[in-house]
């Protein structure tokens, strides 16, 4: 099954795959995280204490088991043709818009347990995040990212580069160039005094 990438302006949503690989991530929470401590607990402890530690322990994995799909239902991309808008977040709701004019890079990212479930991340950093570790923006779920990455390499490529104005947008080309030249005289004068 493939996922299918969008026409400009239409939303993109993640992989129903990606669901299935946080609850997994939540077994592996309890699996290792919980389990291991828990049982000698209750093993050698009394079942006041035990019941007192479980079930907060167990609404916490039930309420991770109720946050999943909701999380899952509310992540949206929209690649349109100046950017990837982004949404998400089941009661703090974040959005985002990264310009193509902006991106410096579009990496991949597919560990082990993603590759397991045939998805992957697409990794979108800018400008303004290239020195951090985290991406600007990240595309989480992705069934086809080469695919993914193509259409948005596409679309940097087909724009003007970013922070650059050009004369044409300017206006008046002459205006500009004279502009130009009395600044760079000015700067001349001053450097040789």
């Amino acid at each position: 099954m493939n996922q299918d990438l969008p026409e400009s302006g239409k939303s993109l949503v993640p992989s129903k795959r990606l669901r299935s690989l946080y609850n997994l991530y939540l077994i592996i929470i309890v699996w290792i995280g919980i389990l291991p401590w828990l049982i000698p607990i209750a093993l050698f402890i009394s079942p006041k204490v035990t019941l007192l530690i479980g079930i907060p322990i167990m609404a916490i994995v039930l309420f991770a088991l109720w946050w999943i799909p909701k999380y899952y239902s509310t992540i949206r991309y929209i690649l349109t043709d100046k950017e990837i808008n982004w949404k998400r977040g089941v009661w703090f709701k974040q959005t985002g818009i990264v310009p193509y004019n902006r991106v410096t890079n579009v990496d991949i990212l597919q560990g082990p347990l993603s590759r397991l479930f045939l998805v992957s991340s697409v990794r979108i950093q800018t400008a303004g995040y290239s020195a951090q570790a985290a991406a600007e923006l990240v595309l989480a779920g992705i069934e086809d990212p080469e695919n993914l990455r193509e259409i948005i390499m596409r679309h940097i490529h087909s724009g003007p580069p970013g922070a650059v104005e050009t004369f044409a947008e300017s206006g008046n080309e002459a205006e500009i160039q004279k502009s130009i030249l009395a600044e760079l005289t000015m700067v001349r004068k001053l450097l040789e005094k």
